[in-house]
């Protein structure tokens, strides 16, 4: 393997310069850790936290003699993947040996799939830069994972775990249809969303579930002819994706305005550098000397196969968001923020199926009840306010029994107390005061106590307004119904 090598560069030219001469053509490969129970040739199980070489077998471990068994769990959920990307479910496919020599390989092949992959020809639809654009999908196809190297053991030596060896991988591999880094962010987070609703992978970059490498190339803009590509490796998160395929733009850019060549390559991403550096020169299909594996039957899809897993598919992301744009006249922002997450969407359905108004539901759910899962880093299932219990606490907003400063405090105790709204409310005492009699007594308290804001206010500084609505909410400890108050203090103010 060659020695890593650490490119440098001058600084890129403006956008404008850039965007006269080059365009950038990027394509997209994801590999997609599928999380069946078991590996996808063997039972050893997927558990990621099990302790090294622990669910590992023959087969795991490429000993001779050892025969693969294709997880058929694997096959449905690939097929799913497939159908909601659009693709075309191949009735006949096989599977592949893949050769090459690499310490995380023990039998010195991977098995994947080459020229017949299970699904193909698809394309998803993605929003960017306040539009809308199709990237087409080439394939997705089945494989192997392979074991996991650790570099950090201390005195030069590096370690071989082969629990992941064989866990089941779907990689999907885009067209070159991207064309700037935003784009390609705008991809993978559209396409984890269809694979989180489908529930097929977590999505863990962190934890190599989902791992995205990016093919990069310049060409003069309007040439249809590619340019030479590079693969970029090893990024951590969608946002180092971003930021990998920005620099390596860049780095193109000045490689071929200085008259040089790009090399056909995979780079490696130094997020600390925020730089690309060269790994090995890339390696083409041929290297690999692909041919049939042996061991394993053809996979044969019929009809009725994949019209049982069509049925089984839930909405989609882009359906569901105009569905509820629709349904509920949700704003296209609030449809998007609630739609990110499948379980998110299905808890905001369930509070208006809990009879919430739906655009009030949809304000309290991505604004007040995000804030606090946010800062607790809690997922929405893992939430104690339940959907009827937030549907019940907007109700008490509409019947004025509280007001919307008393809801947030009670929502916070709700969040963490897991109680109802009305016990909170009773228990401490916190119902709105509507006693018109109640109110008055306060503002003309505040009136008496602010002469100089009371002159303010008559020579037409309408801003003072707010000072007395906030010292009248606080001589009523918060629970001034906000209507009567403005009512009352207008009348008094204009006397």
């Amino acid at each position: 393997m060659s020695k890593t090598v650490v490119s440098t560069w001058a600084a890129p030219l403006s956008p404008e310069e850039f965007a006269m001469d080059y365009e950038a053509v990027i394509g997209m490969e994801v590999h997609v850790e599928i999380n069946s129970k078991s590996k996808v040739f063997c039972s050893c199980p997927t558990d990621f936290h099990a302790p090294p070489n622990t669910n590992v077998c023959p087969i795991c471990l490429g000993m001779p003699g050892a025969l693969p068994v294709l997880n058929r769990d694997m096959v449905n959920k690939s097929i799913a993947v497939g159908l909601a990307l659009g693709c075309k479910i191949s009735r006949w496919s096989k599977m592949d040996r893949k050769n090459y020599f690499y310490p995380d390989l023990a039998k010195n092949y991977q098995i994947s799939q080459y020229d017949l992959p299970l699904c193909d020809n698809g394309a998803l639809e993605i929003e960017v830069d306040g539009g809308s654009k199709r990237i087409g999908i080439t394939r997705a196809h089945m494989e192997e994972d392979t074991a996991r190297n650790t570099h950090a053991l201390g005195g030069g030596q590096s370690g071989i775990d082969f629990n992941r060896s064989g866990v089941p991988l779907l990689e999907i591999v885009t067209e070159p249809d991207i064309r700037s880094a935003r784009e390609a962010y705008a991809y993978l987070t559209a396409l984890k969303q269809i694979l989180q609703y489908l529930d097929v992978s977590d999505c863990n970059m962190e934890e190599g579930s989902l791992r995205a490498e990016a093919n990069i190339s310049l060409r003069p803009r309007g040439n249809a002819e590619f340019g030479v590509k590079t693969e970029v490796k090893n990024v951590a998160s969608f946002s180092g994706v971003q930021k990998a395929i920005e620099f390596e733009i860049a780095r193109q850019e000045q490689v071929l305005r200085s008259g040089g060549v790009v090399i056909q390559e995979t780079r490696g991403w130094d997020a600390d550098r925020g730089i690309t550096f060269s790994q090995r020169k890339k390696e083409s299909a041929h290297d690999y000397r692909y041919f049939p594996e042996p061991d394993l039957p053809p996979i044969v899809v019929d009809d009725a196969w994949e019209q049982r897993i069509r049925h089984q598919l839930p909405e989609l992301p882009m359906a569901r968001k105009q569905r509820l744009e629709a349904q509920y006249g949700l704003s296209g922002y609030d449809a998007h923020v609630i739609t990110l997450s499948r379980n998110f969407a299905d808890y905001y359905e369930k509070v208006v199926a809990s009879g919430a108004d739906p655009k009030k539901a949809a304000n309290w759910l991505t604004v007040e009840l995000q804030a606090l899962l946010s800062e607790a880093k809690a997922e929405i299932t893992a939430c104690r306010v339940a959907p009827d219990a937030l549907a019940a606490l907007l109700k008490l907003i509409d019947t004025g029994e509280i007001n919307g400063k008393i809801a947030k405090e009670v929502l916070a105790e709700m969040f963490t107390s897991g109680q109802s709204p009305d016990s909170i409310v009773q228990e401490k005492g916190l119902n709105q005061i509507s006693d018109t009699g109640a109110i008055e007594d306060a503002v003309k308290q505040v009136i008496g106590a602010s002469p100089n804001q009371v002159a303010q206010y008559k020579e037409g500084k309408e801003k003072v307004f707010g000072y007395f609505v906030g010292q009248v909410m606080k001589a009523t400890q918060g629970k001034g119904n906000p209507q009567l108050v403005n009512e009352i203090l207008r009348r008094e103010l204009g006397r």
